[in-house]
């Protein structure tokens, strides 16, 4: 963060020169690439996979990864830079299978080996490569000490038998960073391990119908007697619990930024139509009612957006939030809904593009 010359005395911002420069490239790319295809692409339900190749070409898919491991660098805003300009299309699917390795390339980024972050690592950054993350069971999801996916060793390899649900990317992800049970139950006998997505045995169901983020490829993935190598352990056997903590932290940062961003999108919209709507001989904006409406919705979204960046800076810090981001993840969730509902509410439920904001579900 730098100071901030025309504010008071120590107040920093908390986005530098760098990251606007990285918003500008960003919003040109969406722009071009992105926000002219999202009708269609909502209606297909996915988006090409060559616009991971797209992303990885120009740096995008490495931002926030260190440069040494195939990355493009930069901290914690950079990624919520990455993350605010991608949900400006409008679809938050897209965004959320685009960031899939946001949250299955770290636990291996900190703990893997130099030869896992040649295999697992640079060829997802550079988009050769798409990664997902898998946790959530039919039976476990945030209660990750509960997950029942078992890999048993024998030999140099492990014998995984199980089942995901809802991960996302999780039908052409080309490997999955799994939460397996090793050991006894709990948080205590949880390891991470990659499976390559054309291992014997691993195979994926359908994928699942959803009320929104409809690009967004969402599936099961089941396990049969898969036989994953005991090289592709990611750290200490029993101590991927910690390691799936510490995701948690900045995986709910992120969205909490989508929720911000979905928030943002539809006040947008609101005001947009406001101003154009005539009823009575006047504009929407001309009444007073609407005005509190509008007014009351921007002070929410700026009051949660700033509770994000206050946490965010906290984390760029190194200093732990775990209960911190949780608060900011709940209180814009629940802003992004009220928010999005007055947006319909203001409009009449009427004036919203086939894909905008307005007419998809609002983050959860």
């Amino acid at each position: 963060m730098s100071d901030n010359d025309s504010g008071g005395k120590g107040y920093q911002e908390y986005f530098t020169r760098e990251h606007n420069m990285l918003r500008n490239a960003l919003r040109d790319f969406v722009k071009k690439e992105i926000t002219p295809n999202v009708a269609e692409w909502e209606q297909a339900g996915e988006f090409p996979r060559n616009l991971y190749k797209k992303m990885g070409d120009l740096g995008f898919l490495g931002v926030g990864f260190p440069e040494e491991i195939g990355g493009s660098g930069g901290d914690v805003f950079s990624t919520i830079v990455l993350t605010e300009e991608l949900m400006r299309c409008g679809s938050g699917g897209i965004v959320a299978s685009l960031g899939s390795h946001g949250i299955a390339l770290p636990p291996i980024a900190l703990k893997g080996t130099p030869e896992q972050i040649e295999r697992f690592v640079k060829p997802v950054l550079s988009g050769d490569r798409i990664a997902a993350l898998g946790i959530t069971e039919p039976g476990a999801g945030s209660d990750v000490a509960n997950l029942q996916t078992t890999a048993v060793r024998d030999g140099d390899h492990y014998v995984v038998n199980g089942s995901k649900i809802f991960i996302t990317s999780g039908k052409r992800a080309d490997q999955l960073t799994c939460a397996v049970r090793t050991g006894d139950k709990g948080a205590h006998g949880i390891s991470f391990l990659v499976i390559e997505a054309d291992t014997p045995g691993y195979s994926t169901g359908k994928k699942l119908e959803k009320m929104g983020w409809l690009a967004s490829d969402t599936a099961e993935i089941f396990f049969n007697d898969c036989r994953v190598p005991a090289e592709n352990l990611i750290g200490e056997e029993n101590s991927g619990f910690y390691t799936i903590m510490e995701n948690f932290q900045m995986e709910r940062l992120h969205l909490c930024v989508m929720a911000n961003m979905t928030a943002q999108l539809a006040l947008e919209e609101a005001i947009r139509y406001a101003k154009q709507r005539q009823a009575f001989g006047k504009p929407l904006s001309g009444f007073q009612v609407t005005r509190h409406k509008l007014v009351d919705m921007a002070t929410l979204v700026e009051a949660s957006r700033e509770f994000t960046y206050r946490v965010a800076a906290k984390m760029n810090a190194g200093v732990n939030q775990v209960k911190e981001i949780s608060m900011a993840k709940n209180f814009a969730c629940e802003v992004s809904d009220k928010v999005t509902y007055d947006a319909a509410w203001s409009n009449g439920f009427t004036g919203t593009t086939a894909y905008s904001p307005l007419a998809a579900e609002p983050q959860k």
